[in-house]
């Protein structure tokens, strides 16, 4: 049996935000896109990590849900009918007698393109797992890594372990969801911001969240769910804890995976790039977003939006090398044509 061969103008791997925007910009010069995620949809960590964690930094919109910014942008690349690889990982490629990339997932499904963006966010992570023996048999039971539905834990009992941004700030947000919230950090100081350590603090003097530092979750009971926690305390030794969920948001662990290994160069796991385009040191081949690097490099979305518009600049020099790139501003041209 013949494998389809899916051929477009830019091979996006990743379909994170930045991914996505890149689709737009594009649009605007007539450049086709598919984009491979392995993740079962678009969005990325803003989809998969925290789709009702409110973001603040993008221009316009003085606070927008992370899954309502997926949400407007997927709404501003359809008039580009972007195809879409999901649930795939992008194993390898290879450089075709005409120029061009095959890029294969891992099922074998192929894609041909004369350019690559590469905008695959942290690449591939996993959570960082508290070392509990028994962690394993609760995931999906009372277990969770990422809040990605705040109302599953309505009229339940929480705790959260972790000193991070996260930690505290999904301990504010659910303070006004959960029956009982509870916050556990192994030390008295936290690496989140300070305003969010003060809110915390404020919703602990108010009896809202309960609050156990210098402490750490050493066991997990119940039969088919999560029913109680072991604390272990610095100094007052073990104690046991009824809980409905127990959240453990220690941060993610990026890897690159197949990326690694495509001859890119790579620096502390991102991809080195030529901050003029983006480009990297292989030809045809651009990174965009959290997985690049260069100095003075920000990992803020609309930093990603920046380095995707430039990219794409460059890419259509790269697909029509016997024509003149004329920039015209969309407040003239509009979207559906230059």
């Amino acid at each position: 049996m013949t494998t389809q061969t899916i051929e477009t103008d830019i091979i996006i791997i990743g379909a994170g935000p930045v991914g996505l925007f890149a689709v737009f910009e594009a649009g605007l010069l007539k450049l086709r896109c598919h984009l491979i995620d392995i993740l079962p949809q678009p969005g990325g960590q803003l989809t998969e990590i925290y789709p009702k964690k409110p973001i603040y930094d993008i221009p316009g919109c003085p606070s927008i849900l992370a899954g309502d910014l997926v949400k407007n942008l997927l709404q501003q690349i359809d008039p580009f009918h972007p195809g879409f690889t999901l649930s795939e990982r992008a194993e390898s490629i290879e450089r075709q007698a005409d120029g061009r990339w095959l890029v294969t997932t891992q099922r074998g499904i192929r894609h041909l393109a004369p350019v690559i963006f590469i905008a695959a966010g942290l690449g591939s992570f996993e959570p960082r797992k508290p070392p509990i023996g028994n962690i394993a048999q609760f995931e999906d039971h009372g277990v969770e890594y990422f809040v990605r539905n705040p109302e599953m834990y309505q009229g339940q009992r929480v705790v959260i372990a972790g000193g991070g941004d996260s930690a505290l700030d999904w301990t504010i947000y659910l303070a006004n969801v959960a029956k009982e919230i509870t916050l556990i950090h192994r030390r008295t100081e936290f690496r989140g911001a300070l305003d969010s350590v003060e809110k915390v603090q404020h919703l602990v003097e108010k009896g809202r969240v309960r609050l156990i530092t210098n402490a750490q979750i050493t066991g997990l009971q119940g039969n088919e769910k999560l029913e109680s926690l072991t604390v272990l305390h610095d100094t007052e030794g073990e104690s046991q804890l009824p809980a409905d969920h127990f959240v453990p948001l220690f941060g993610l662990t990026p890897k690159l995976g197949p990326i690694a290994d495509w001859g890119l160069g790579v620096d502390k796991n991102a991809i080195t790039v030529n901050t003029l385009d983006y480009s990297t040191n292989v030809p045809g081949i651009f990174a965009i977003g959290d997985i690049n690097t260069y100095p003075g490099k920000l990992k803020l979305i609309l930093c990603g939006f920046h380095e995707a518009t430039l990219a794409c600049q460059a890419a259509f020099n790269i697909v029509h090398p016997d024509k003149k790139l004329s920039f015209k501003y969309t407040t003239v041209t509009g979207i559906e044509g230059l």
